[in-house]
């Protein structure tokens, strides 16, 4: 057990014992600003979502995925201004409308809108690990982690909320040969 122990106080100290931090490097810069930009974009999307579905539990989890998006676009920019990387272009908040004022021919259907937050859930979880992986100072990789965490736990009632209603995009079963077919 003290090996376990010793190992456990040894990561955390990594994590704590950063000083003097060292300047960004342009891994970690390039991380922060593209993560930056994609991330207002996903609120954006986020926010045509919820002016496009009137499914209560969907609509729910689109003001979350929102409110996510924008705590994590006003930290990483508050972290980006302090160690002084200049901010992307990033895109403007979409007004709230009625999903019903939606046309046919542009509104996605439910299915489609939950699928699609999924899938820019799963990208921002690798474009985290990535991150955590290129960081080199401990706070940037803190940071990194804190988002994977978020994605993480959104992700787990994302994935319910699809499979209950039956929306989640399951590929065919794989049966390898000679293996006996269930009936």
């Amino acid at each position: 057990m003290p090996d376990v122990l010793k190992a456990v106080n040894k990561v955390i100290q990594s994590f704590v014992d950063d000083e003097p931090k060292p300047p960004l490097h342009v891994g970690e810069v390039m991380s922060c600003w593209t993560y930056l930009s994609e991330l207002a974009d996903e609120q954006v999307h986020s926010e045509a979502g919820v002016n496009s579905t009137s499914e209560p539990e969907l609509s729910k989890a689109f003001h979350e995925a929102v409110e996510m998006f924008k705590s994590q676009k006003e930290r990483m920019i508050t972290f980006m201004l302090s160690e002084g990387v200049p901010i992307p272009p990033v895109s403007e908040s979409k007004p709230q409308s009625n999903p019903s004022d939606v046309p046919l021919g542009v509104k996605l259907t439910d299915d489609e809108l939950a699928n699609s937050l999924n899938i820019k859930i799963v990208v921002l979880i690798s474009f985290c690990a990535n991150a955590i992986i290129q960081s080199n100072r401990n706070d940037v990789t803190l940071i990194w982690l804190e988002y994977l965490q978020e994605y993480m736990t959104f992700g787990a009632t994302m994935k319910e909320l699809v499979k209950r209603r039956g929306w989640l995009k399951v590929p065919p079963y794989y049966y390898a040969p000679g293996t006996p077919l269930k009936s």
